[in-house]
């Protein structure tokens, strides 16, 4: 008996170490981050100004079209005794500018302080998340609201207060913040400004790759994927400076859009 029970007490110590040893190699391949205030770094946002060249394409080898010229600055600043990053975006299509925003927002942690965004064809919309106070062209948003866009806007909006959430319309900017590492998926409490509640949104790092850059040197980066019904992103993160150098995107499996970052302009 003693020989029998030590037999099998020697089988199942291997099993349980085989399982834990597994259970241990599918955790590190499955990482995930919860992304909070805790795990960002903004060391990697330089003052300075960004540019990109955005476009679509109906088909894989169609011609561009819809073509855009993105200017994001960013800022360090001190706001209302805080110390802030402040990001100003100019949009500007074949003739004119169609959209300008200026985001504040906590120089640690990148959490919205406020946000202020003009669009062409709607207006301006701002979004104080210290005084907790919006307007959507120069109308305060309120309970007492009862159309359904402006009531959905600042529900949302109040959904902001007690926890943390990131301005989706930084997520270049944001990006660069993350904690990068092989086969790790980022969980991203992101807020679109005037839109829906805030959400978790899942970005994986799927593996590395390259760009070919200037003097054919190669820029070795991070590939950042996302996907949600009818829509695939893959983004180039450079591994040395963080930004994000190229995004591939592909909707409803008929469109292709395409953001390049510009080493220069004018």
């Amino acid at each position: 008996m003693p020989n029998t029970f030590l037999k099998y007490s020697k089988y199942y110590v291997v099993l349980f170490t085989t399982v834990l040893l597994t259970v241990s190699a599918f955790a590190q391949s499955k990482d995930t981050i919860a992304i909070s205030g805790k795990n960002i770094s903004t060391k990697a946002l330089k003052n300075g100004s960004n540019h990109y060249l955005v476009y679509f394409k109906m088909k894989k080898d169609a011609t561009r079209t819809q073509t855009q010229f993105w200017t994001r600055n960013i800022e360090r600043i001190d706001y209302n005794g805080k110390a802030a990053i402040k990001i100003t975006q100019e949009w500007e299509d074949k003739d004119s500018i169609v959209h300008t925003v200026t985001s504040v927002c906590d120089a640690t942690t990148m959490q919205p302080y406020y946000h202020q965004s003009w669009w062409k064809q709607r207006g301006i919309s701002t979004y104080d998340f210290l005084m907790q106070a919006a307007e959507i062209n120069g109308k305060q948003l309120s309970d007492a609201d009862t159309t359904k866009a402006r009531k959905q806007s600042w529900q949302a909006f109040k959904e902001t207060w007690n926890g943390f959430s990131l301005n989706w319309h930084l997520d270049l900017e944001v990006f660069s913040t993350l904690p990068f590492k092989k086969n790790v998926t980022f969980l991203i409490p992101y807020y679109e400004p005037g839109s829906a509640k805030p959400k978790s949104v899942a970005y994986t790092v799927s593996g590395s790759g390259t760009l070919m850059g200037y003097n054919n040197k190669e820029i070795d980066c991070w590939l950042l994927t996302h996907e949600s019904p009818g829509n695939k992103e893959l983004f180039y993160i450079s591994k040395k400076t963080k930004e994000v150098l190229k995004l591939e995107q592909e909707i409803n499996g008929t469109m292709y859009r395409y953001k390049i970052k510009l080493p220069f302009s004018n």
